[in-house]
């Protein structure tokens, strides 16, 4: 990949558009360029940084899947497992077929709390409940409950918030420990990610940005979200973080390289569209596996191309900050990758 040129692209994009946002260019563990503009905390100025965490959104949806598949990797589960099997008698609405599998690639058919073709602006109070009662999968059964299946499992893709709520309670319960546990023991640890975690909202560490509604005010979206997330989003990392997670992942420190090639192997071809593998979000053509996610105060993606250990991630605690350079971003990429 022609860095220089990406970089280019990346640095006449910033000087555009950037507000409020982190922008990480590496090659393997090398830095190669970035750019941070704005407040990671506007009440008293601190920049934000490349050393600073911001939240994910659903880009936590891969630290669930890489968690079930570490979990399946030592015979605590398996792919194919009906998801009732951990369920028991909670969320009886979901279809006794449904599998991990159908969850992880959102084709389970199942109703989601949190569906986003039905959501007006990002800024909506979107949470059925007092945002301060999700804290733990208790809480979370709680908000999923109630929710008819859609379609028949595996019928066909539908991006699903809930069904990746699903997949982390069912990932406590098979493997013994509460998710947060979990994930940092199967995932955050091996990658050796030193600023990533689930924290609350109302008690974050001096370290982690606060996200803003708009560009400008001091408004947060602390009443938006949930107040600690779980399955489907809200850990928080910073971009140095998020560049050693896809370096352990390819270097098959969280699960081993063949289940890494099945996690980031398209669902379905699509050489005109995103597409889709296991908890990961594909380029339309070529290797390039990518991670997003976008809430109140939240905008994050982030690519990496394994044939050349090339990473961009670019993050805003804002909702629309990252989006002009992603775009950036993936149309470069997408054309130095083919």
């Amino acid at each position: 990949m022609d860095v220089d040129r990406l970089v280019a692209a990346l640095a006449a994009g910033f000087d555009d558009h950037a507000t409020s946002v982190v922008v990480d260019v590496a090659v393997g563990d090398e830095h190669v360029w970035g750019r941070a503009s704005g407040a990671a905390d506007r009440r008293c100025g601190s920049p934000n940084a490349a050393d600073v965490s911001y939240a994910l959104a659903s880009g936590a949806k891969s630290f669930t899947a890489l968690t079930v598949a570490s979990l399946a990797v030592d015979g605590a589960l398996r792919w194919d497992d009906p998801i009732r099997r951990w369920l028991v008698d909670d969320l009886p609405l979901i279809d006794d077929r449904v599998t991990f599998l159908d969850l992880v690639t959102h084709r389970s058919g199942i109703g989601d709390y949190l569906d986003e073709s039905a959501i007006g602006e990002i800024t909506d109070y979107l949470m059925p409940i007092p945002v301060h009662r999700l804290v733990d999968s208790a809480g979370y059964l709680e908000v999923i409950d109630g929710f008819p299946q859609v379609t028949d499992p595996g019928r066909a893709f539908a991006y699903n918030n809930g069904g990746f709520v699903v997949l982390a309670i069912a990932a406590e319960r098979a493997g013994g420990e509460p998710f947060h546990d979990l994930v940092h023991e199967r995932v955050v640890r091996p990658a050796g990610m030193t600023r990533t975690g689930y924290w609350r909202s109302d008690e974050l560490p001096a370290n982690a940005a606060i996200g803003y509604l708009d560009a400008d005010g001091d408004r947060t979206n602390v009443h938006h979200l949930p107040v600690r997330g779980h399955g489907d989003g809200g850990i928080y990392a910073s971009v140095v973080d998020v560049r050693s997670l896809w370096l352990a992942l390819f270097d098959g420190r969280i699960v081993p390289l063949d289940v890494v090639s099945e996690m980031t192997t398209p669902v379905e071809p699509g050489p005109t569209a995103m597409r889709y593998g296991r908890g990961f979000w594909l380029a339309p053509t070529g290797s390039v596996a990518q991670m997003e996610g976008c809430d109140a105060g939240v905008s994050f993606a982030s690519s990496h191309d394994p044939t050349t250990s090339t990473t961009v991630t670019i993050v805003s605690n804002t909702s629309e900050g990252a989006w002009p350079l992603v775009r950036v971003a993936r149309d470069t990429m997408g054309e130095l990758t083919g």
